[in-house]
C-alpha cells in the first residue's frame, strides 16, 4: 500500500491505521521535513494550557494519570495520529513518474492519494494508473461533482482496457463528508450517530441503564456497551482498557449484555423514510415573507390608508342616495388620486368628500416611496448574512465555516436544526452556504467579548467547536459553560493528550452536561483504509473513543460468511451482520431487498449481500489479508 499525503494529520493516521490494523506493507511519501504533522506547531500555544488542567484533574480525582488511552495507540478522538509500528517513509518534493516508481506504484496493491490539493491527487492519480493500470486508487477530494466525474472517467479507462472486471476500482472520499454526520449528530438529542445504507437510516441510540425492575427496550442489535466510567465525573470517555471492565465493549453477545446491568448500551435502529431529503435551502426557505419585506409602520400606514377609502366611500353612499357601493368606491379613488371632476355643482356634502380625498391621496405619495424603499433594502439584504433572530432558543452554535464545518452546517440543515454560525473570516469556505441557507451568522474571532453574546449561546441546545485551532475551541467551550452550565459541547481537538485532559476537567467541572471530543482524522480513517482493502465503508459510529465500521460485503467473497447460519456467523468484539439483502433470483418465496429483521436460521448464500458492524481489527480479520513477510 502507498499512501501519498501532504503534511497532515490524515495520511499519517491512515498510514498507521494500514499498517497497525490491517497488517499491511506501507510506504508513506511526505514532503521534506514532514515526518510530522505541520499542526503540531500549535503545541506551544496548548503547553501552559494542558499543565493547569492535568493539575485540576489530579486535585480533582487524585489520579492525574488516568486511565484514558488517548495517545499512542492511534485509538484516541485527538487529530493526532498514533505512532505504533510507523510505516516506511519516502520524502519527495513533487510527485513525479519517478517518484511513484520509488515508491513501489508498479508493483503496489493501492494506493491513497491525501493531499489537501484536489488538483495534486487528480494529477497523481492519472500518473499512477498509468504505471499500474491494476491499482486500485483511493483518491481524498473536497470537490464532489469533480470526484463523480473522475470515478466515472477512471473506471471507463479501465474498461476499455479490459481491466473492468479486476479490482482496478477508484474511490473518491471525503474527509468533511465522512466525518460530518457524526459530528452533527453530537449536537443533536435523539438522531445520535447516523449512517445511511441503500436508501435506509441507521441510528445508533445511546441508552442509559434500567432503573431496578425495568427492562430496556431492545433494537436489532446491541453494537457496544458503553464505559463504565461513564457516569463517573472523573472518569475518561471511551477508555480503552476493556480488559478491566473499564472501557467500551463493541459487539457484545447477549451473554455479555445480561451480565453488565448498569451500564448503558449502544443500541441500533433502522428508521426508514419516505421520498428523498429535501435538498438544502428548501427548510430555511429563499423567498421573502412578506411581513419581512415591509415593516411593521409601513403596513399600519397602509392599513389606514385603505380604512380611510371605505370610509369615505361609506360616506359618500351615506350622502348620496343614488350610488352603489361600487360606483362610490370607484368615484372615491377617482377623487384620491385627483383625476375626477371638481364636484362644483354638487351638494356640500360631496365636495367636502372630494377635498377629504385629495388630502388622503396627498399622503399616499409618501407610502408609495417608502413602500419601494423598503422593499428594495429587504431584497438586497436577503442576500447578505442573517444575524440571528431575537427570540432565537433551542439551537446549534456552530463555529468554525472551513471545510469541515460547511459539511457540518449543510448536514445540520438537512435534520431542519436550526443554527448559528459564527466565523472570524468574512470569505471563509462555508459563507456562501450560509448565505444561500439563510442561516444566522456572526462574523467576528470568538475569543473577543460579545461574539458568543450575538450568536446567543446562553440559550443554545449545544456548541460545536469546529475551528483549526484547538485554543479557540477551548476557550469558547469554557465561557459557553460558564454562561450556560448544562450546555451541550462537542470539541474538534488535534492532540491527543490534550483532548483527554481537556474531557476528564470538563466532566469533572460540569457532571450533569453532555461533553465529547471528536477528531476528523480518526473518524474518516477507518472509512479510507477499508476503500484501500477494496471493501465499501458504508460509514464510522463513534463509540465514545472508539470507532464501528460498517462494511457491504459480498458473501461471495467471504469463505468466513458463505454457507453459514447468521447465527453462527456472529463473532462477538469482531463483527455482527445486520443487514441482508437477497439476490432477486432466489425465488419467490424470498423477499427482496435490504432486509433488518434477521432470521438468525437463514443460510448465507454466494449471491447474498450483507451489511455488517464491525470493529477495525474484525474487519480486518475478515479481510483473511495474509501475513507481513519478513523484512530483509
Amino acid at each position: 500500500m502507498v499512501v501519498c499525503g501532504g503534511d497532515n494529520v490524515l495520511a499519517h493516521r491512515l498510514a498507521a491505521e494500514l499498517r497497525g490494523v490491517y497488517g499491511e506493507q506501507v510506504v508513506l511519501v511526505l514532503p521534506p521535513g514532514g515526518g510530522e504533522p505541520s499542526r503540531l506547531t500549535g503545541r506551544a500555544r496548548t503547553t501552559a494550557l494542558i499543565g493547569r488542567i492535568t493539575a485540576a484533574v489530579s486535585r480533582t480525582t487524585g489520579n492525574g494519570s488516568g486511565s484514558a488511552n488517548g495517545n499512542g495507540s492511534g485509538s484516541g478522538q485527538g487529530e493526532g495520529g498514533g505512532a505504533a509500528d510507523l510505516p516506511r517513509t519516502l520524502e519527495a518534493a513533487e510527485l513525479s513518474d519517478d517518484v511513484l516508481a520509488d515508491a513501489g506504484v508498479p508493483q503496489a496493491a493501492a494506493l491513497a492519494l491525501m493531499h489537501d490539493d484536489d488538483e495534486t491527487n487528480i494529477r497523481t492519480a492519472l500518473a499512477a494508473r498509468r504505471l499500474n493500470p491494476r491499482l486500485r486508487l483511493v483518491i481524498r477530494l473536497y470537490n464532489r461533482k469533480l470526484g463523480q466525474h473522475l470515478e466515472q472517467l477512471l473506471d471507463q479507462a479501465a474498461a476499455v482496457a479490459g481491466l473492468a472486471t479486476t479490482d482496478a476500482t477508484v474511490t473518491v472520499l471525503s474527509d468533511a463528508d465522512t466525518a460530518a454526520p457524526a459530528l452533527a449528530a453530537t449536537a443533536v438529542a435523539g438522531t445520535s450517530k447516523v449512517v445511511h445504507a441503500y436508501g435506509l437510516l441507521l441510528r445508533a441510540v445511546e441508552r442509559t441503564p434500567p432503573a431496578p425492575g425495568e427492562v430496556a427496550p431492545r433494537g436489532l442489535a446491541t453494537l457496544a456497551l458503553l464505559s463504565s466510567t461513564a457516569n463517573d465525573p472523573a472518569g475518561a470517555e471511551g477508555s480503552d482498557d476493556a480488559d478491566v471492565g473499564a472501557g467500551p465493549r463493541l459487539l457484545p453477545d447477549d451473554e455479555a449484555v445480561a451480565a453488565a446491568p448498569g451500564r448503558g448500551a449502544l443500541v441500533l435502529e433502522a428508521v426508514s423514510y419516505s421520498g428523498s431529503i429535501p435538498p438544502p435551502g428548501f427548510l430555511a426557505g429563499r423567498g421573502v415573507p412578506l411581513r419581512q419585506l415591509f415593516s411593521r409602520r409601513l403596513r399600519w400606514s397602509v392599513a389606514g390608508f385603505a380604512a380611510a377609502v371605505v370610509g369615505m366611500a361609506i360616506a359618500s353612499i351615506v350622502t348620496t342616495e343614488d350610488t352603489t357601493p361600487l360606483h362610490a368606491t370607484y368615484l372615491t379613488l377617482l377623487d384620491l388620486f385627483s383625476i375626477n371632476d371638481p364636484a362644483t355643482d354638487g351638494p356640500m356634502s360631496r365636495q367636502v368628500l372630494q377635498l377629504l380625498a385629495g388630502l388622503v391621496g396627498l399622503l399616499l405619495l409618501p407610502i408609495l416611496f417608502a413602500a419601494v424603499l423598503e422593499a428594495l433594502g429587504t431584497f438586497r439584504t436577503a442576500s447578505s448574512l442573517r444575524r440571528p433572530p431575537r427570540g432565537l432558543s433551542g439551537h446549534v452554535v456552530l463555529l468554525g465555516l472551513g471545510k469541515i464545518g460547511t459539511r457540518v452546517l449543510a448536514r445540520l440543515r438537512e435534520l431542519d436544526i436550526p443554527v448559528v454560525c459564527v466565523e472570524a473570516d468574512p470569505e471563509a469556505r462555508g459563507i456562501s452556504l450560509a448565505r444561500r441557507l439563510r442561516v444566522p451568522t456572526v462574523i467576528g474571532d470568538v475569543t473577543e467579548e460579545g461574539v458568543l453574546e450575538a450568536a446567543k449561546v446562553h440559550r443554545a441546545h449545544a456548541l460545536l467547536a469546529l475551528t483549526s485551532a484547538d485554543t479557540i475551541n477551548l476557550e469558547a467551550a469554557l465561557y459557553a459553560r460558564s454562561v450556560k452550565p448544562d450546555l451541550r459541547v462537542a470539541l474538534r481537538l488535534y492532540d491527543d493528550e490534550f483532548a483527554t485532559a481537556v474531557y476528564r476537567t470538563l466532566r469533572a467541572a460540569h457532571p450533569n452536561a453532555l461533553t465529547r471530543s471528536r477528531s476528523v482524522s480518526a473518524l474518516a480513517a477507518p472509512a479510507f483504509a477499508g476503500a484501500m482493502m477494496g471493501r465499501q465503508i458504508l460509514g464510522a459510529l463513534p463509540v465514545e473513543r472508539s470507532v464501528l465500521l460498517f462494511a457491504a460485503l459480498d458473501v461471495s467473497l467471504q469463505p468466513q460468511l458463505t454457507g453459514r447460519r447468521i447465527a453462527d456467523v456472529f463473532r462477538p468484539g469482531a463483527w455482527r451482520v445486520v443487514a441482508l439483502e437477497r439476490s432477486s433470483d432466489q425465488g419467490p418465496d424470498l423477499p427482496s431487498g435490504l432486509q433488518w429483521e434477521l432470521d438468525p436460521e437463514y443460510e448465507l448464500r454466494p449471491e447474498d449481500r450483507v451489511v455488517l458492524a464491525a470493529t477495525r481489527q474484525g474487519l480486518a480479520e475478515l479481510l483473511a489479508r495474509r501475513p507481513l513477510p519478513a523484512r530483509p
